[in-house]
């Protein structure tokens, strides 16, 4: 009985539709063998159960369903010989054991076992939402979410891989289609079938995860720097007059706009106590001092951290708790006493903040009130980032921590909305799992977990460009959630209405020139205009060979460098924190534009590069006030302005192992490398981030 019901070897690619009755897995088998003019088996048990009625009036019994089986597996097997790449199985075994099991609460022991036996490529799992067409054998109308749901646990128990198809007759067919070219794509890749679901259930396409693999094979072209900006070559100077004239435009024209703050907040803070876990994990409690650990570490950050401990806001609350935890506390010398607080600092039992966002931990003290980022983000928008008394405060984050963000927020916002007479919409989305990124091992093989599947990891702060994408505003401030700052909040605001003040004159002549150009009879003198400004104003260099275009030539060139998103990115005066900064950028088709670059995307090697890396007057704060919409008020796709050849590869570590991982070009570096780009220097006051513990304790995040 046993090799009746065994599935026969075979180069074709098996596919099963399966699911309840009347769900449209005929339909599609036919369509699918049409389309790749390919072989579909029909459902053995249809006719044999038909011919059942018509003769005797009598449904399906128990002592059927194996010689339904066998005939099923006769059908499949003998159209293994026939022509074409695939196999499409209206129905298997797998079908016929679910539905004993349904009806019958029992399945013969040799049709379980062949059933879970059998391979297929892959599984079309049909959906219920088409309409259920009666006829002599089929029942159950009313039980179609239950049937689903059986069919379903059965996949997932017996280890099957499957997708889900939904939807009317010809948008299964589409999506099968395209499912089904991807995965001999990601079988040409070396990926098996549970690795194609796990990737498209993911919702990454299969030619992006081929380029990724490309990518570590062929590695990423470094950037190549021409020279670095600065204040007479790239980088617009502003004093405090110009500053007061560009805030007063934007507040002269802020009410016709929507404004919105776009925060990146999802980071945890590991970093921010990387030496204080080192120290939990390494310091000899009972065997040496802290002095000989800090001498044996070479820990600087210590003794700072030592010093300033009383000033940091949240001391008093981390010692009173960990006296009460220890009440022998008081008793101890001073480094135990010391280890332990630090312990509760940090330990998942007690304040956890190494795990935490940034955005949640304590940052500023007022009297007895302390407050976090998020506040210091709410009171920033009622400050500056409003029109109409209305502000639109957006926060990337982690979806775990959600409820750690509403908490806050609706404990302070109240208070924020009644300071500044401004009332604050705060919304939130996560990084798209689609921009996570598949990661390999040191000989560029996908790196697999222990279960055997794939690993994907978040793709870095470059994937937030889809979030930035889905904000429909005038004008967009975007800022890190660590730069805010305990005291002169209202320079802070100064200066960015005054970068928000530039870009609404840059996009008022750029509108009004591209409007000019959509026209048919402009002139020669205004063309010559439009040039003007885009090589001294814009500080885009124009093709060479451009006098010699034909006017309509001229005209397309001119809109293709004008109708992009515009940036304006406030820079301060290096003075030696690590991250990006302005440079000119050569493209690997000689363009030079203005570019913000990290120092891992350039050739440290080659000692030119070094130089001009190095001899950087200015650096990226992340200060940027963005405009999205073209001068239709359409919003641009901010896709299309990526770079796709400027992302990093990393080495990381993983369950112990060491893996590379892709990151997708930075959100304010490739991720914007088409845009128009404006760099504006900004006051060092501006730039007050909070990368380690011991940022607390400098003048701008202490009482004063």
């Amino acid at each position: 009985m046993e090799e009746n019901l065994k599935q026969q070897p075979t180069d074709k690619i098996r596919i099963a539709l399966y699911g309840p009755e009347s769900t449209g897995k005929t339909t599609l088998a036919k369509q699918l063998a049409e389309h790749f003019q390919s072989v579909w088996i029909p459902e053995f048990a249809r006719d044999y159960l038909q011919e059942k009625w018509n003769r005797s009036k009598e449904i399906c019994q128990p002592e059927d369903l194996l010689p339904i089986a066998i005939g099923q597996m006769q059908l499949e097997n003998k159209a293994l010989s026939e022509s074409g790449k695939y196999l499409f199985a209206d129905t298997n075994l797998m079908c016929t054991k679910v539905f004993s099991e349904i009806y019958y609460s029992f399945c013969d022991s040799t049709l379980d076992k062949a059933a879970r036996k059998h391979k297929y490529d892959l599984f079309f799992l049909t959906d219920i939402d088409v309409p259920f067409e009666k006829d002599d054998l089929r029942d159950k109308p009313d039980e179609r979410e239950m049937l689903i749901r059986k069919f379903e646990e059965a996949l997932i128990e017996n280890k099957k891989p499957y997708i889900l198809l939904s939807g009317n007759k010809e948008e299964r067919l589409q999506k099968a289609i395209a499912i089904l070219e991807d995965l001999e794509k990601s079988k040409a890749l070396g990926f098996d079938s549970y690795d194609f679901v796990q990737i498209y259930n993911q919702g990454i396409k299969i030619d992006t995860v081929a380029n990724y693999l490309r990518v570590f094979n062929t590695g990423i072209p470094k950037a190549v720097l021409e020279r670095p900006a600065s204040l007479t070559d790239g980088i617009m100077p502003l004093s405090e007059e110009e500053a007061v004239y560009y805030a007063n435009l934007f507040e002269s024209k802020k009410d016709r706009l929507k404004i919105q703050k776009f925060v990146p907040a999802s980071g945890a803070a590991s970093r921010m106590f990387k030496f204080l876990n080192e120290f939990v994990n390494e310091y000899k409690l009972g065997n040496e001092t802290i002095n000989a650990y800090i001498n044996r570490k070479r820990c600087g950050a210590m003794p700072v951290f030592l010093i300033g401990i009383e000033k940091f806001p949240f001391h008093k609350t981390v010692l009173e708790y960990t006296q009460v935890k220890y009440p022998e506390y008081k008793q101890w010398d001073k480094d135990t006493r010391f280890f332990y607080f630090v312990k509760s600092l940090l330990s998942s039992n007690h304040f956890d903040f190494a795990s935490k966002p940034k955005a949640v931990l304590p940052f500023h003290q007022y009297g007895d009130y302390i407050a976090t980022p998020i506040e210091e983000h709410l009171n920033e928008s009622g400050s500056y980032a409003f029109s109409s008394g209305i502000s639109g405060l957006h926060f990337t984050i982690s979806e775990e921590h959600q409820d750690s963000f509403d908490k806050i927020i609706n404990d302070v916002k109240p208070k924020v909305e009644a300071n500044t007479n401004v009332q604050i919409h705060v919304d939130y989305s996560y990084q798209h799992k689609t921009t996570d990124t598949l990661a390999v091992d040191l000989q560029n093989n996908p790196f697999r977990l222990d279960d055997g599947s794939l690993f994907f990891r978040p793709g870095g702060h470059g994937a937030l460009i889809e979030n930035l994408n889905q904000l429909f505003a005038d004008v967009i401030f975007i800022k890190n959630i660590d730069n805010v700052i305990q005291n002169h909040i209202h320079i802070i605001s100064l200066y960015k209405k005054a970068l928000a003040g530039i870009l609404l004159e840059f996009q008022d002549r750029i509108f009004t020139f591209l409007k000019v150009l959509s026209t048919e009879n402009i002139q020669k003198e205004t063309i010559d205009e439009i040039v003007e400004f885009v090589k001294s104003k814009l500080q885009i260099v124009i093709n060479a060979d451009f006098q010699k275009y034909t006017r309509e030539n001229k005209v397309s060139h001119l809109q293709e460098i004008l109708n992009r998103p515009i940036r304006v990115c406030g820079m301060v005066k290096n003075e030696g924190e690590p991250g990006g900064g302005p440079f000119w950028v050569r493209d690997a088709k000689g363009n030079v534009s203005l570019q913000i670059v990290e120092s891992s995307q350039v050739d440290m090697q080659n000692p030119a590069q070094a130089k001009i890396l190095s001899s950087a007057t200015h650096f990226n704060p992340v200060d940027l006030i963005c405009g999205t919409k073209d001068y239709r008020g359409e919003k641009f796709d901010l896709k299309e302005f990526i770079d796709n050849e400027s992302g990093f590869i990393v080495e990381k570590n993983k369950n112990g192992k060491p893996i590379k991982a892709y990151e997708l070009p930075g959100l304010w570096n490739g991720a914007m490398a088409k845009w128009i780009t404006i760099f504006v220097e900004v006051p060092l006051i501006t730039f007050n981030p909070v990368k380690t513990v011991n940022d607390l304790l400098k003048p701008a995040h202490q009482p004063q």
